[in-house]
C-alpha cells in the first residue's frame, strides 16, 4: 500500500515537472485542467502585487511635533532591506530551509526528487519547497489572503494543483527578482508568532536589537521558528525552542557555514530572548497610554468617519501627525484629576479643547480624570469619554446658548433687550411634564419649569440671563423663537453628531419620564414633530452631549460664526512618505458673523461677579476676556461649562458614564450621591468650571490677553 501511494506521488511530481517545463518554454495557461485562469493571473501579477499590494505595516500616530504616541497594526512589521539583515540570519535560514537556494531557479529539482524517493521508500516525509516557493505561500497567507480563511486554506492545500501554481509563480519570480531580494522578501512577510511578522520586528521584539546585528544563535532561533511559530515560541515552549535552535545550528554545520566546535559551544548558550514576552508596542490606542489614549481614539474614529477603513488604517503603514498638544493635554488631564479622582466610582470629568479659526478647528486636547485603558479596576476605560455622545449625560443650561442665538437670529430679541424671567412658568406650548404642576398651580397642565439656584427672577437683559441662567427666561424664548429654530441652531453651531444621535432621529431618552424603562420605550423627540411642537426641556440640556462638540460650539462662536469640523489631523503620509489627503467636511459660515460676535459679547460676563462661573474664575485669578456658559441637569446628575478665549475654546463635563442614577456631590470631589435618585449639589460653575479655568489659566500663561470681537448693532436691540 505504501509503495503504491509512493508511486502515485512520484507520478504526480513527474507531471508537475512536465507542466512546469511546458509553462516555462511555452505560453501554456494550464495542463489537463490543473491550472485555472486564476492561477495564471496570479503568476502574471505576483511581481506587481509585491509593489501594489505590499505587506501590512504599522501605522504611527504622533503629536503635533511629530513625536510618536501610538502604533496601530494587525501585523507588527518593520520593513528591512537585504543589506540590513545579518549574514548569520540569512545563512541560518538557508541552511535549515533551502540549502541549495543560490543554485536553483525557484524549484529545487534535486530536492524534489530526493523528497519523492524518501516519501516513496517510507522514509521521513519531506516537502522540498524552496525559499522562493515558501515566499509565495507566505505572501499569499499573510498578505493576499490575510483576512480570507478560505483563501489561506487554499494557499496551503497539499494538492498537485496548488504545488503547480506555487512552483510556477516561484520560477517567474526568480526571473524578476534577485536572490537577495527574494530572501529579504521572505524574511519580511514570514510570521514569528504573537502578531510579529518579518525579521525586523522579530529582532526588536525577541532580542531588543536590529536585524543587521543578529548573532548566529539569535538567527538560528528565528530561523527555527518559521516552520511552526506557535509550537516553537521561546517563552511558551523554551525547551522545544532550544531543541529547534540547536537543530538549525547543526544544519549550518552541514552547510559549512559554522564549525562543529562553534556549534557545540553555541548550543550551550541560553536562548537570550527578552524576559516576560516580546518587546513590541501595543497594537491599538492603548499604546498611547492613559493620558493620550482618548486623543488617539478620536483620531481613529474621525478617520473612519471620513471614509478610511479600519483595515487600511491598521495595515497601511501611515504616519499620522495629529494636532495634539502634549503639554496642553497634560495640563487638561491634571486639572480634571484635581477636581475628580480617577478612582471615583462612576464619575467622569472631561475637558476637550479646540483652537478657533476660520479655516480649521484643530483639536488640541482630549482629557479625562479617568485613564484610558482596559483595566477598570485601575480606573481605566476605553469609552471615548471626552469626544463621544454615548455614555455621556446632559450638558444642562449650556444649551441656553442655542436658544439665545435662535431668538436673536429670528429677530425676537437683542442681546441688550429685556426679557421675562419669572421664578416659575407653565408653558402651554411645549409638552414635557408627566403630571400637573402641583408646586405652581395644582390644576394646571403644561410644561412646568422653575429657576434653579443658578437663576434669577423678574426681568433682565438677555446678556444678564446668559450670565445668571434663569430657566424660565429661556423656555419663554423657546416659545418665541420656535423649537425648530432652536434645534437647528444647536446643530449649526456645532452639535452635529450630538443632534443626529438624539433629537434628530427620535431616539433620545425622555429625562422627565417616571422611569428609565418607560422613557426608552417612548423614544420621544425633543425637537418638533408632526404632532408636537417639541419638548421645552431641550433648552435645559437634558440629552446626551459630546463634550468635544460642545467645545467646538465655543470655537464656532469665537470664529465669527464659522463652523469647521473639530479635526485631530495635521498631516498624513503614506508608507513611502507621500502626503495622503483626506476628505474632511469644509468649513461653513454657520451663522452671520455679526450674530456670533454679539452672542460672544452676551456670553462675556459669566466669569464676572454675579456670573455662575465667577467663583471658579476668581479661584485662579482669571483676568482675560472670555465667553462662558455653565449648565446643570436635573438632580444635579451632570454638569458642564463651555468657554473660550480668542486663542482657545473648550468644554468641561462631569457625569456618570455608567448611566445616571442620582446626583453628584461637589465635595469629594465628585462623589456620587449616596442614595439612588437623590439630588446632589453639583453645578456647572463648580467642578466643570474649575476644571476649565484650572487648565486654561496654565495653558495660556504667557499668551497675550486678546479682546473679544465687538458686537453688531443689528443684534443688540430689537425692542
Amino acid at each position: 500500500m505504501r509503495m503504491r501511494d509512493g508511486l502515485f506521488k512520484m507520478l504526480g511530481l513527474c507531471l508537475l515537472a512536465g507542466v512546469l517545463v511546458a509553462g516555462i518554454l511555452f505560453p501554456v495557461v494550464g495542463a489537463a485542467g490543473v491550472m485555472s485562469n486564476e492561477a495564471s493571473d496570479t503568476v502574471e501579477s505576483m511581481s506587481s502585487d509585491l509593489a501594489d499590494d505590499p505587506p501590512p505595516l504599522v501605522t504611527t500616530v504622533t503629536d503635533r511635533e511629530g513625536s510618536p504616541i501610538a502604533t496601530l497594526y494587525d501585523q507588527y512589521r518593520i520593513p528591512t532591506a537585504p543589506d540590513q539583515i545579518s549574514e548569520a540570519m540569512k545563512w541560518a535560514l538557508i541552511s535549515v530551509e533551502d540549502r541549495r537556494f543560490y543554485e536553483h531557479h525557484g524549484v529545487d529539482w534535486k530536492g524534489t526528487l530526493r523528497a519523492a524517493i524518501s516519501n516513496t521508500s517510507g522514509g521521513d516525509t519531506q516537502g522540498a519547497s524552496t525559499l522562493t516557493q515558501q515566499y509565495v505561500k507566505n505572501y499569499l497567507i499573510n498578505v493576499t489572503y490575510r483576512d480570507d480563511q478560505l483563501g489561506q486554506q487554499r494557499a496551503q492545500e497539499a494538492t498537485i494543483a496548488r504545488k503547480l501554481k506555487e512552483a510556477r509563480v516561484a520560477i517567474q519570480l526568480e526571473t524578476k527578482m534577485s536572490k537577495e531580494e527574494i530572501l529579504a522578501g521572505y524574511l519580511n512577510v514570514v510570521e514569528f508568532s504573537r502578531q510579529i511578522y518579518g525579521v525586523g520586528a522579530a529582532a526588536h521584539a525577541y532580542f531588543g536589537t536590529t536585524p543587521d546585528k543578529l548573532t548566529v544563535t539569535q538567527g538560528a532561533l528565528l530561523a527555527g521558528m518559521v516552520n511552526n511559530p506557535v509550537a516553537n515560541d521561546p517563552w511558551n515552549n523554551p525547551e522545544r525552542a532550544t531543541e529547534r535552535r540547536n537543530f538549525v545550528l547543526d544544519k549550518m554545520v552541514e552547510n559549512r557555514k559554522l564549525s562543529e566546535e562553534d556549534a557545540e559551544r553555541l548550543k550551550a548558550e541560553p536562548l537570550g530572548v527578552v524576559p516576560n514576552g516580546p518587546e513590541k508596542p501595543a497594537a491599538n490606542c492603548v499604546g498611547a497610554g492613559p493620558e493620550h489614549g482618548f486623543f488617539c481614539q478620536y483620531v481613529e474614529d474621525y478617520l473612519l468617519e471620513q471614509g478610511m477603513t479600519k483595515d487600511d488604517l491598521y495595515t497601511g503603514g501611515y504616519t499620522i501627525r495629529t494636532t495634539l498638544d502634549r503639554e496642553a493635554n497634560h495640563l487638561a488631564k491634571q486639572s480634571a484629576e484635581e477636581q475628580v479622582g480617577k478612582m471615583e466610582e462612576n464619575v467622569a470629568n472631561t475637558l476637550s479643547l479646540v483652537r478657533p479659526g476660520k479655516d480649521r478647528h484643530e483639536v488640541v486636547a482630549l482629557a479625562a480624570n479617568r485613564d484610558y485603558g482596559p483595566d477598570a479596576e485601575a480606573g481605566q476605560t476605553e469609552y471615548a469619554l471626552p469626544s463621544d455622545v454615548a455614555n455621556v449625560t446632559g450638558a444642562g443650561s449650556s444649551y441656553k446658548v442655542f436658544t439665545a442665538a435662535a431668538a436673536m437670529a429670528t429677530g425676537k430679541v437683542g442681546i441688550y433687550d429685556t426679557i421675562q424671567s419669572p421664578s416659575s412658568y407653565v408653558s402651554q406650548v411645549f409638552s414635557g411634564s408627566p403630571a400637573p404642576c402641583p408646586y405652581i398651580a395644582p390644576y394646571t397642565r403644561g410644561y412646568c419649569v422653575t429657576n434653579a439656584s443658578e437663576g434669577g427672577s423678574g426681568s433682565m437683559t438677555l446678556q444678564t440671563a446668559l450670565q445668571t441662567s434663569p430657566n424660565t427666561a429661556f423656555v419663554i424664548l423657546e416659545e418665541q423663537a420656535g423649537m425648530k429654530a432652536v434645534v437647528d441652531m444647536a446643530s449649526k453651531l456645532g452639535l452635529r453628531k450630538t443632534m443626529a444621535s438624539n433629537a434628530a432621529n427620535g431616539g433620545a431618552v425622555d429625562p422627565e419620564a417616571e422611569s428609565q424603562e418607560v422613557s426608552q420605550s417612548q423614544t420621544q423627540f425633543f425637537g418638533p414633530s408632526a404632532n408636537s411642537p417639541g419638548k421645552g426641556s431641550f433648552t435645559l440640556g437634558v440629552s446626551p452631549t459630546s463634550g468635544l462638540e460642545l467645545a467646538n460650539v465655543a470655537a464656532t462662536i469665537m470664529s465669527g460664526g464659522v463652523w469647521c469640523p473639530p479635526t485631530p489631523i495635521g498631516e498624513i503620509t503614506d508608507r513611502d512618505g507621500n502626503p495622503m489627503p483626506i476628505k474632511e467636511q469644509p468649513c461653513e459660515q454657520a451663522v452671520p458673523e455679526g450674530l456670533a460676535n454679539t452672542l460672544a459679547v452676551g456670553m462675556s460676563k459669566d466669569d464676572l461677579p454675579g456670573g455662575t462661573a465667577a467663583a471658579a474664575a476668581q479661584g485662579v485669578g482669571w483676568d482675560r476676556p472670555m465667553i462662558g456658559k455653565t449648565g446643570t441637569t436635573q438632580v444635579n446628575g451632570s454638569a458642564a461649562f463651555l468657554g473660550a478665549t480668542p486663542q482657545l475654546a473648550g468644554a468641561a463635563m462631569v457625569f456618570r458614564p455608567d448611566l445616571p442614577n442620582g446626583g453628584l456631590y461637589d465635595g469629594g470631589p465628585g462623589n456620587v450621591s449616596a442614595v439612588p435618585g437623590e439630588s446632589g449639589n453639583m453645578f456647572g460653575g463648580k467642578t466643570p468650571a474649575r476644571t476649565w479655568f484650572g487648565a486654561m489659566s496654565k495653558i495660556l500663561e504667557g499668551e497675550p490677553a486678546l479682546p473679544l470681537p465687538a458686537s453688531d448693532p443689528r443684534y443688540e436691540r430689537f425692542d
